[in-house]
């Protein structure tokens, strides 16, 4: 599956009939069975329906951070981004990649 980042926005638990997703990197997490932290009124609720690499690797709950640009990470903050990204691909399913192209 492909979603473009507006699309993306549909997946970011306020349609409880849908699933909650999260990219890393253009990559597509469900994390639908996190949706304590990623759903409404969660904790990480701000990374829904977005890619959040940038407020990964910064530890940021910034929403300017939640970004995919990874433009002037340091090296310290793109190991952060690997860590949280193995994280996720250990916890939650990669359902598809998010495209910039528009059709």
């Amino acid at each position: 599956m492909e979603l473009t980042p507006q699309q993306l926005k549909n997946y970011d638990g306020t349609d409880p009939s849908k699933p909650i997703y999260v990219a890393i990197r253009g990559r597509i997490f469900d994390v639908t069975t996190g949706n304590s932290f990623y759903g409404p009124g969660g904790s990480y609720s701000v990374f829904a329906g977005k890619d959040a690499s940038r407020a990964l690797a910064k530890m940021s709950k910034d929403e300017n951070d939640v970004v995919a640009s990874l433009d002037g990470l340091t090296d310290k903050e793109i190991g952060v981004l690997n860590d949280w990204e193995t994280k996720f691909e250990a916890k939650y399913p990669i359902v598809g990649t998010v495209t910039t192209a528009s059709n």
